[in-house]
């Protein structure tokens, strides 16, 4: 059988931007001939994340992903549809999923490595299994719940910043689901503000790129920031930490602005801004949702039901075409999404 698949034609360097010449659409030949264990699925979705950049170097600078490997096939979350099967739980027809699933059209994968999944924990909309009720959603919800110290009636303000992306999308919202009086988001583009404002929930919504940022977030945060869910690091995260209050806590989510320069993760603080995590007694642990394992069940049927009650929105940026996955990741890295970025493969 022919199948298309996107492998890694050369790697950026690590201070350079991904660029689609980066990546290589080619066909190959797959074997249909099933060992015991094996199914072979038909690919549906395919998740693109800003953590897939640091799988573009020599050394991911995490010793929990691998980097990718120059000419081999690329992975990342996917779901498939099971066409054939030699697992004893497993039979066509079932929807599958995992964390390292082929850029790919049909593979032939092992069956233990897959989750089966529930359509109706979605309402059949299979793709927010990489999203909202996936590694995405888990993320915001646990990253908010475990290190965000939300206290209901506190009269706490959270900061996003990311905040039309997938993960910080919905951070903002769970923030105020868990307690927190006022959200405001930082992103890149007023459509994207607007967004925020009037279908997510946000009180307040900042374009980073405008003048004056410092002025703007300490007019909607009189009182100061408690919590601040952070996606991008770097100067932004510099403005939003000098207005955090005394006790207050970061929940260290990603650093994107970070991830094609050559730093350690996470990235290393302005001293200034160290300072004042110190004299503040600000946290500032990194957040690994892989860690919290126990949770994944509780949280997941959570977010399920927030969405089925309309309580969640979701915001989604598809892309059709295996031919447009590696258009879709750069795209991404540049901010051209709203909410998630997926790529439809077939179905």
């Amino acid at each position: 059988m022919k199948v298309k698949r996107v492998v890694l034609a050369s790697r950026p360097g690590n201070d350079g931007e991904p660029t689609t010449e980066n990546f290589h659409l080619e066909e190959t030949d797959l074997t249909e001939e099933l060992m015991d264990g094996q199914v072979v699925t038909q690919t549906l979705y395919i998740s693109v994340d800003p953590y897939l950049r640091c799988r573009m170097n020599d050394d991911t600078g995490a010793d929990y992903i691998l980097p990718w490997k120059i000419s081999e096939v690329l992975d990342s979350g996917g779901i498939g549809v099971v066409e054939k099967s030699r697992h004893s739980h497993i039979k066509p027809g079932d929807i599958v999923t995992n964390f390292n699933w082929p850029w790919q059209t049909t593979c032939v994968l092992e069956g233990n490595a897959l989750t089966k999944l529930d359509p109706s924990l979605v309402d059949g909309h299979l793709s927010h299994f990489l999203g909202v009720v996936g590694l995405t959603g888990l993320t915001a919800f646990l990253g908010v719940k475990e290190k965000g110290h939300v206290i209901p009636g506190g009269n706490q303000t959270m900061v996003v910043s990311g905040a039309a992306g997938a993960c910080g999308s919905l951070a903002g919202q769970i923030g105020r689901f868990l307690g927190c009086s006022r959200i405001v988001g930082t992103c890149g583009t007023d459509e994207k503000c607007s967004v925020l404002t009037s279908d997510l929930g946000f009180d307040v919504a900042l374009n980073y790129k405008d003048k004056g940022l410092v002025e703007k977030l300490r007019e909607c945060c009189p009182d100061g920031v408690d919590v601040y869910f952070d996606n991008v690091g770097g100067e932004i995260s510099d403005v939003v930490i000098s207005q955090m209050t005394k006790n207050s806590h970061i929940i260290l989510c990603g650093q994107i602005s970070q991830y094609n320069k050559d730093v350690p993760y996470p990235p290393p603080l302005h001293p200034q801004t160290e300072d004042i995590l110190k004299e503040r007694n600000i946290t500032r642990e990194r957040f690994m949702v892989l860690n919290y394992a126990d949770q994944h069940e509780m949280a997941l049927q959570q977010l399920s039901q927030w969405l089925r009650t309309g309580e969640l929105k979701v915001k989604e940026t598809l892309v059709q075409g295996i031919e447009n996955t590696a258009g879709a990741f750069v795209s991404m890295m540049k901010g051209g999404n709203l909410g998630k970025q997926v790529v439809q493969i077939s179905g």
